[in-house]
């Protein structure tokens, strides 16, 4: 277990740890953005078969996540870890030779159960890896690296597609997936808890679910939908819109305006409580759905990317902390996986039905369609709010 004394974030193990995130969240981030283009450029698919290559990822990830936790307490999260990323690189390099949609769809659901797996297995060990009374900051920090991804990926993504090929692409996300590998197996485990349930594969509902984390994860899943329609259309929202040129560099701010904010909101969520943080972080991201709705150039275009990113960073590691804090240490890997599932859960759904969207209405519809709900979640957020100010006065 970690030592009491011991406060340094930044160790060996973690900047692995990050590093191997980052690797893996750089080709999931980075085939969404393109794969679509992918589909409909290169295979001739139609837009609602292109955005069923997502949604088969997110189901398989969807099914497995639940029972993930419990999969880490008995075969151990680091063996899970790198077993999962040998699955998810052998999935990456297969991009190279599988064409038939059928196929593609298949790879897509295969590669979604090891990324389900990975993400459990990366955040729980991270949870164990920093210290506990820098808790909060070290799991700020380890989402980060999801945070970078989200730009790395979809920026060197659509480069590589601009000035080169997919099948160059594919390539060079098999060797940073072989890079993040590698950094996992030098992991040191040694002082972190042991596997607790080797031996017993049985599950019952606590071992699929943290209750105390179902409502939060709820309100995630919302956030998630609406994000839904940035992640799964924007690259093809962009063609129609002849902004290609700067589709790539959308990501680049969206993710600065994530990661300058990162450290202000942090430390309001520390010192004044989550609304201050997640509030404004719902406005934010609301308005720029809108913006994006009614882009006509790129100064609108990128301008909507701060708003989105600063809204939707702002939110959701908010949100994945309160999930995290609303249970007890051992749950922490349950709470993650729960988190995660309904996050997924909203992507999934936010894509399928954002896509019918597209084809009914445009994409414009799409963003507006994103901010309404949005909008819901605010009205949702307050009244948790109030009711659980109700239920403190009770106690008092």
């Amino acid at each position: 277990m970690q030592q009491e004394g011991n406060t340094k974030i930044w160790t060996k193990r973690f900047i692995s740890l990050f590093l191997t995130n980052i690797s893996v969240f750089f080709v999931f981030y980075g085939l969404v953005t393109t794969l679509p283009l992918y589909a409909i450029g290169e295979l001739h698919l139609t837009d609602k078969e292109a955005g069923l290559l997502l949604t088969s990822f997110l189901v398989s990830a969807i099914i497995v996540r639940p029972f993930s936790g419990k999969l880490l307490d008995i075969f151990g999260k680091k063996k899970l870890l790198v077993i999962s990323i040998a699955g998810y690189f052998i999935c990456t390099v297969l991009y190279l030779i599988i064409n038939p949609f059928g196929l593609l769809l298949g790879l897509r659901f295969i590669q979604g159960i090891f990324f389900s797996v990975i993400t459990t297995a990366s955040g729980s060990l991270a949870a164990d890896i920093v210290p506990v009374s820098r808790k909060g900051a070290g799991l700020g920090y380890f989402t980060m690296s999801t945070n970078l991804a989200v730009v790395i990926g979809p920026f060197i993504g659509l480069l590589l597609i601009q000035y080169s090929s997919f099948n160059v692409l594919f390539t060079v996300m098999s060797i940073c997936v072989l890079a993040g590998g590698l950094l996992a197996l030098t992991i040191n485990t040694d002082d972190l808890p042991k596997p607790s349930h080797q031996g017993k594969l049985t599950f019952k509902f606590n071992d699929l679910f943290e209750r105390k984390a179902l409502p939060v994860a709820a309100i995630a899943s919302l956030v998630a939908f609406s994000y839904a329609s940035v992640l799964s259309f924007l690259s093809v929202y962009a063609q129609q819109k002849d902004l290609m040129a700067v589709a790539s560099l959308f990501y680049a701010v969206f993710a600065a305006a994530m990661l300058i904010t990162r450290p202000y909101t942090g430390k309001l969520y520390d010192t004044k409580g989550a609304q201050y943080v997640i509030i404004p972080g719902i406005i934010s991201f609301a308005i720029g759905l809108v913006m994006l709705a009614f882009v006509s150039g790129p100064a609108l275009f990128l301008f909507s990317a701060i708003f989105i990113g600063f809204g939707y960073g702002a939110v959701t590691t908010s949100l994945q902390a309160l999930a995290v804090q609303s249970t007890p240490h051992t749950r922490s890997g349950y709470a993650t996986a729960t988190y995660f599932t309904m996050f997924d859960l909203g992507i999934a759904l936010g894509s399928y039905i954002l896509g019918m969207v597209a084809v009914n209405a445009g994409y414009s519809t799409v963003y507006l369609t994103g901010a309404g709900v949005l909008a819901i979640v605010f009205v949702i957020y307050l009244l948790r709010l109030v009711k659980i100010k109700a239920k403190n006065v009770a106690h008092v």
